[in-house]
């Protein structure tokens, strides 16, 4: 009897074994991340992220395994966490992956609020006629923004007066990413008088991401073009398939031109941008949430050879490359040029240390001093850009460094103040679901 009950008791110990440790590795293997990231302060979320109630949470681990982004939930003491807040970029796929209900996505954390404009069911502000679709308005998914995009023209075309006066725009559609590019087809397919403007180029948000980077999106329905069947698939793929659409629709996007400021009118708005100036009916923003990229405000920053972001590392082989910045995105791409053949690279950031970075990010830059790849400088600020060079000050020292290329990762400026001065309703969400 002894014997068969150890016989069949055994497998069941092992397992039960097996299980605990396994628990035991996540839950140690995620308390390293979340304690790496509270040394470096890296703890607040940047947009919408999950907020998990541990009294619904059985930690089961579904939420961290359908993360497209990976490690941003782990499991700590047997429920889930978010343990790299600055990697979540509100895909919600934990949210729909709990079976337990035990994720909310909200804005913002008791620390740090978020300004989110108050958009109506049907996109449109407090100030009629302008509307809000996409990441401005919370939504950064790429589904969700195509889908807001398609829906809020649709509302749109049928806002009283569009389509009654010959002389103004039935439309001006600011933004060609996501939001942006699907509400220019569906004014072209509601045949809406219509002009879009984007000051940088087609994807708006998505243009920027690194090489190879996998966007999670679920289908989709596109103006004119139908369902965009895509599940999982990476930057480039998803930037072919957008400019193949623009080509085929013929759909007008007026690219670098940037909007500076939208007056109402009677029946309308007055818009001007950066080339131009419209009468429109109604006004609807797809734009981004990070805004214009933060300037440094010296002689020689409007040459070509200063960027605000870095697309392909490569390009710069061979090059004197100064990278302006301390966060995350300014030692990665140092890192990555640092790495290309024949380049030399200055790092510049105007704190003594890189304290909001990750570890990781921090060793690699240390990696490429240490291997003489880089110059950092810190306590210093950018004076003046010239073709040939760069003059930093650093603390009272002038150093003139020969250039070729500079990349500002200064950050944004972010579209509020915009919002406000034209009159939107903007509320600060503290991470209240």
């Amino acid at each position: 009897m002894n014997a068969t009950l150890v016989l069949y008791a055994l497998p069941l110990i092992i397992i039960l074994f097996w299980y605990g440790r396994r628990r035991q590795v996540r839950h140690d293997q995620s308390l390293g991340v979340l304690e790496e990231n509270r040394r470096a302060g890296l703890t607040e979320p940047a947009s919408l992220h999950p907020v998990i109630d541990p009294a619904l949470c059985m930690g089961c681990g579904s939420c961290a395994s359908a993360c497209p982004e990976g490690n941003v939930l782990g499991l700590v003491d047997g429920k889930a966490m978010l343990i790299n807040a600055t990697h979540c970029i509100g895909h919600g796929a934990c949210k729909e992956a709990c079976p337990f209900d035990a994720i909310s996505l909200v804005f913002g954390t008791e620390k740090r609020g978020v300004d989110i404009p108050v958009v109506n069911p049907n996109f449109e502000t407090n100030m009629p006629g302008i509307f809000i679709a996409g990441e401005l308005g919370g939504m950064g998914l790429i589904r969700n923004a195509v889908e807001q995009g398609r829906q809020a023209i649709g509302c749109i075309a049928a806002h009283e007066g569009v389509g009654k006066n010959t002389d103004w725009l039935d439309v001006l559609i600011v933004g060609a990413g996501p939001a942006g590019f699907s509400a220019s087809l569906g004014a072209m397919e509601h045949k809406l008088r219509a002009v879009t403007v984007e000051q940088e180029a087609l994807g708006g948000t998505v243009s920027h991401f690194p090489r190879g980077k996998l966007v999670m999106t679920a289908p989709a329905k596109l103006p004119l073009v139908g369902k965009m069947s895509f599940t999982e698939t990476t930057k480039e793929t998803l930037m072919a398939f957008w400019e193949k659409v623009e080509q085929q629709t013929g759909v007008k996007i007026n690219y670098q031109e940037r909007l500076d400021e939208i007056s109402p009118e009677a029946d309308g708005y007055r818009v001007k941008t950066s080339k131009s100036e419209y009468r429109t009916r109604t006004v609807l923003l797809a734009i981004g949430r990070r805004g214009t990229p933060r300037k440094l405000g010296v002689d020689g920053e409007s040459l070509p050879k200063v960027v605000y972001r870095l697309i392909d590392a490569e390009q710069y082989q061979g090059q004197n490359v100064l990278v302006v910045g301390g966060g995350d995105s300014a030692l990665e791409a140092a890192a990555s040029i640092a790495e290309q053949p024949g380049t030399t690279v200055a790092l510049s950031y105007r704190s003594a240390a890189f304290s909001r970075a990750k570890e990781k990010n921090r060793k690699r830059i240390e990696e490429a001093e240490a291997a003489g790849r880089m110059q950092v400088i810190f306590n210093s600020n950018v004076v003046s850009i010239t073709e040939t060079h760069v003059t930093i000050d650093q603390e009272g020292k002038t150093l003139e460094l020969p250039n070729d290329a500079i990349i500002v990762s200064a950050g944004g400026i972010l579209p509020t103040p915009f919002l406000k001065k034209t009159g939107i309703e903007v509320d600060t969400h503290h991470g209240a679901a």
